[in-house]
């Protein structure tokens, strides 16, 4: 197997594509990729601050290396979600890569916030694990960027994770979700942050090499919070689907963004944001859903 660019040994193949490259030719293909997605979807720009949410997986630290390699200035930011050995480990990964290129992170822990680890909390308000957990993420993402001055949150959804919920989406008919579902989730009001997924275009595979060939120690194991969880079995699915057909994925997905997604812009909700009368978060209720859910697990809540 030759590089498709060069001719010298190729390491990683790329079936949909019908292409393979050497190290150095697939750093180019998968920055490529990256500057791609932020250029045509107009993510963010060099004058930006970026804040990166980093788990410890390989999705989140590849595309906090890309930025930082591409001369972004990009922070980490971390949240100990207190889920036993998996978060102590996720947090040295994550503690690890940022020493090691002298970056920025902001780790926020939700024992020491709330007094109960993600799983304590899900069960004193009887939520599935990943619903808590979830919640406590999108919460916690809006505050931090808000608080740091930051212009943009990035994460790292990939193409697989991108394509699995639009399938679900699409089995379930939510009309809702398939208007909103889209690289950038813009802030629709002052005191929402813009969200963005500079690896959509790129697959785990892909993702997965480009750590092995960047050095980056990443926590391999799921979230032991997420086992049975339906997008797993849909990854799954679209997987035996690749394997048949190499670029179901990106066809499948890219085609919904340029053709699909616009016939569901009337199911998009105008719904007024207003602050939460307890934080001060935006929200579309008098009360935001995190706070309700701090309440109920019987957690002082700081006011607004």
């Amino acid at each position: 197997m030759k590089c498709t660019k060069c001719g010298e040994p190729a390491v990683v193949p790329i079936r949909r594509h019908n292409a393979a490259f050497c190290t150095e030719h697939f750093f180019e293909y998968f920055d490529n990729q990256v500057q791609r997605a932020i250029k045509e979807h107009r993510m963010f720009t060099k004058n930006d601050r970026i804040l990166v949410a980093v788990s410890g997986g390989k999705d989140s630290l590849a595309v906090w290396d890309v930025l930082l390699r591409l001369g972004y200035e990009a922070h980490g930011f971390y949240i100990d979600l207190g889920i036993g050995e998996y978060s102590k480990r996720s947090t040295e990964k994550v503690r690890n890569f940022a020493a090691e290129r002298g970056a920025t992170l902001r780790i926020v822990s939700v024992e020491e916030e709330y007094g109960l680890g993600t799983q304590e909390l899900a069960r004193k308000v009887r939520r599935p694990a990943c619903s808590a957990c979830g919640l406590n993420k999108r919460y916690l993402f809006n505050k931090v960027a808000l608080e740091g001055g930051y212009d943009v949150i990035v994460t790292g959804h990939n193409l697989d994770d991108e394509a699995a919920t639009l399938l679900s989406n699409v089995l379930h008919w939510n009309t809702g979700y398939l208007a909103r579902q889209a690289p950038v989730l813009e802030a629709t009001a002052p005191n929402l942050v813009k969200k963005v997924k500079p690896l959509f275009r790129l697959t785990e595979r892909e993702i997965a090499s480009y750590c092995v060939l960047r050095g980056i120690d990443y926590i391999v194991e799921e979230c032991p919070m997420a086992k049975g969880a339906k997008s797993i079995q849909y990854k799954h699915i679209l997987n035996q689907l690749e394997e048949l057909s190499p670029g179901t994925k990106a066809a499948f997905f890219f085609g919904f963004l340029e053709r699909g997604r616009q016939h569901f812009e009337e199911e998009r909700e105008q719904v007024e944001i207003r602050p939460c009368t307890v934080c001060g978060q935006p929200t579309t209720t008098e009360i935001c859903a995190h706070c309700r859910m701090l309440q109920r697990a019987g957690v002082a809540v700081a006011g607004a």
